[in-house]
Parts: C-alpha cells; sequence; structure tokens
C-alpha cells in the first residue's frame, strides 16, 4: 500500500457532508486499573479535535491533519500498518469498521484540527479513534452502536498503534456527559454517570512538556507485571478473573511469592481500585476536599509503588501540597511525562498557574503549559463549527 503525501489546501473544509467534535478526557482518580478489571472515574472534557468529513465518488480516502500531515489509500485495497506513527490512530479504526460492515465504506475526505496537546496525558489519540470512527459511522449511515465504536477504537490502539491499553479512554471520549463523571466499571463496562459539581474548584491541568519516551514500553511492562501477579494469586484463587477485584489483604500474603516489583503493582492496582470507589461516594456527597486527599494518595502510589511518575511530575504535586487552596493534585495519565491533574479554589487558580510555571522553570527550566478544562459531551456530529 502507498500512502501519498497531499497538500492541505487541496481538501476544502468549506462544504463538508458532516463535522465531528470529539473531545480529550480526564480522569479524576483510578489510574492504570482500566486494564486491570477496575473502577475508573474519568470525564470528557472541552478540547476537542475537530473533523470534517465527505463522501466521495470513487474508493480513494484522503486524509489531512493540519499539525501532522496528510496521507491517502484505497479503501478496496488492505489496510497495512503505516511507518508515519500517527497515521495508525486512523488506519486502525478504518480497518476495525471495514471488518466490521463490510463493503459499506467508499472514499471520503478527512480533515483533522486539534486544540489537544499531544503526550499531555489527555487522550488525543483516542479523540482521533473515536471521531474517525464515529464521522464514518454517521458518514456513511453504518448503523453500529456506541459500545462497537468503542471496540473498534480500542482494538484500533492494540494492532495498529501497538499500545495494549484499556477501555477507559476510548469510553469516556465517547460516552461523556457534561457536568457528569463517568464511575465505569472496565471489567463489565457497566457505568453511571455521576454529578460533577466542584464548585469553588477548578479542575486545572498543568503540562510538564516532558515525555520520557517510556510511555509506552513500560506501559505494556506494567500491563505483564499485573498479569504476572493475578497468574500466580489464581493458583489459589481461581474466582478472581481481575487483579483489581483482589483485595489488599490478599496481596499482603504473596509478599514472598511475588517478585517486589511485581508485589508493589498488585498492592497499588488493588489499593486504586478501592480508592475509586470511595472517591466516587465523596464526590456525590459533595466532600470536595476528601476527594483531593485520595488523588494525593493515588500519585504516592503510582510514584513509588507503580512508578510511573518522574521528576517533573513529583515536583508540581509536592508544590501544591503547601497550599491549602489546592485541594487535591495527581499524575494523570500513562505517566513519564504528561500533565497533572488539579482541583483548584476558582480564586486561586491564575496566583497558582504563576506561581508553579515560576516554581518549575526555576527548577527545570522548562516552560509549564496550564489547561483550563471542564467536563462535557462525549464525541458528537454536529451542525456547524461553533
Amino acid at each position: 500500500l502507498i500512502f501519498q503525501q497531499t497538500s492541505l489546501m487541496t481538501i476544502n473544509t468549506n462544504d463538508p457532508d458532516i463535522i465531528v467534535k470529539s473531545p480529550g478526557r480526564i480522569n479524576l482518580i483510578g489510574e492504570h486499573i482500566d486494564y486491570n478489571g477496575g473502577h475508573v472515574l474519568p470525564a470528557a472534557i472541552d478540547r476537542k479535535v475537530t473533523m470534517w468529513f465527505r463522501k466521495k465518488d470513487n474508493s480513494l480516502c484522503r486524509v489531512n491533519s493540519e499539525d501532522e500531515g496528510a496521507f491517502t489509500f484505497d479503501i478496496n485495497e488492505p489496510l497495512q500498518i503505516s511507518d508515519t506513527h500517527w497515521e495508525n490512530y486512523v488506519l486502525g479504526v478504518v480497518d476495525g469498521v471495514v471488518k466490521a460492515r463490510p463493503q459499506k465504506l467508499g472514499g471520503f475526505d478527512c480533515v483533522i484540527s486539534s486544540e489537544l496537546p499531544i503526550g499531555a496525558g489527555i487522550s488525543s489519540s483516542a479523540a482521533l479513534e473515536c471521531g474517525v470512527a464515529k464521522g464514518l459511522n454517521d458518514l456513511f449511515d453504518l448503523g453500529l452502536s456506541n459500545l462497537e465504536l468503542i471496540e473498534i477504537s480500542r482494538m484500533a490502539e492494540h494492532n495498529f498503534v501497538g499500545t495494549k491499553c484499556g477501555v477507559m479512554d476510548q469510553f469516556a471520549v465517547t460516552m461523556g456527559k457534561r457536568k457528569k463523571l463517568l464511575l465505569l466499571n472496565c471489567e463489565t463496562l457497566d457505568y453511571k454517570l455521576i454529578d460533577a459539581e466542584f464548585a469553588p474548584y477548578k479542575i486545572l491541568l498543568l503540562n510538564t512538556n516532558v515525555s520520557h519516551n517510556l510511555a509506552s514500553s513500560e506501559y505494556n511492562t506494567r500491563r505483564e507485571e499485573c498479569e504476572q501477579a493475578l497468574a500466580v494469586i489464581q493458583k489459589d484463587h481461581p474466582a478472581y478473573d481481575f487483579l483489581a477485584d483482589v483485595p489488599e489483604s490478599i496481596i499482603e500474603t504473596y509478599k514472598e511469592k511475588l517478585s517486589e516489583k511485581v508485589y508493589q503493582r498488585a498492592l497499588f492496582v488493588s489499593r486504586e481500585n478501592a480508592r475509586t470507589l470511595k472517591a466516587a461516594e465523596l464526590i456525590q456527597r459533595g466532600d470536595i476536599r476528601g476527594f483531593g486527599k485520595l488523588m494525593y494518595q493515588t500519585h504516592e502510589g503510582l510514584s513509588k509503588n507503580y512508578e510511573v511518575s518522574c521528576p517533573e511530575l513529583d515536583f508540581l504535586v509536592d508544590l501544591s501540597k503547601n497550599l491549602p487552596q489546592v485541594v487535591g493534585s495527581r499524575m494523570m495519565g500513562g505517566g513519564f511525562g504528561g500533565c497533572t491533574i488539579n482541583l483548584v479554589e476558582e480564586g486561586f487558580v491564575n496566583e497558582f498557574m504563576d506561581l508553579a510555571s515560576k516554581a518549575y522553570k526555576q527548577k527545570f527550566d522548562i516552560n509549564l503549559t496550564s489547561i483550563l478544562v471542564a467536563t462535557s459531551n462525549g464525541v458528537e456530529t454536529v451542525n456547524s463549527e461553533s
């Protein structure tokens, strides 16, 4: 399969058949346990990827990203993994849609514009995947359900990108609702919408603007370590299908049977699942400060037990601990860079951004990026670009 470069200007965004808005996501708590069958508490956010789609009368597909470039392929030819990383998020979804609905896709144009910073841990990849899936579903009237679109998007990441991710990102991007959090059981996909009223606090992301190039390889390593722990535990406790279901008290009995690293991973997963369920109770009671304490505990676990943090993330979380106006802070996402997520008193947001930026610059000589976000609806087809 030959990919051709093409100019953005050759694809007209003024007369699309449909426009899709696909959000990034935050995860308030419940990190690295979606692939362990645990509970997570994500939300879609008001930063989006916008995609313009138009049908064509031939089999040629042209996909153009304002940030990443462009490529073309023939929908009637077998799709292959590209050497250009970002293209695989699109190709993997198209491949999944073709397999779900054979002979239903024709050629199309797609132009992509994103407000989501790459590598910040707010799932720009899932936004892209779910946006393409939603766009093709609506453009060609395929009748795929939301759960089918979620699974196609997730498997694109597995089969074309090479990251064995859980289901949380694609689920949140697809099913999110404004002013709601999703309490999602990643084992059963049962979920409920929880009212997310954080006032007088705002959700502030601090982007470290670093990526230590470990996120992908170490992500898969953590998954393997968790699978090792579960395999040992299941020999004595076959009823547990997922590591997140195993109580901390049982995991503690395996301290001598597991390697120290694998033991620490399992301990974190069990504790984090329990924390997430507790956090969902607290937010429903309006106990934001209690919720924030659990966020700090999560960061400690991610840094010490799961070892997916980095000096930049730890510095920002530690900085916030001495500020009573910040009630919760932790690293968010795969780790080794990306963002911290912070709950900050509304009147202190600007001061905190300034304080954190100066301290971070002084410590690491790197510019910090602040991103204020709010919860939003999941991926949707819209009538205009507004």
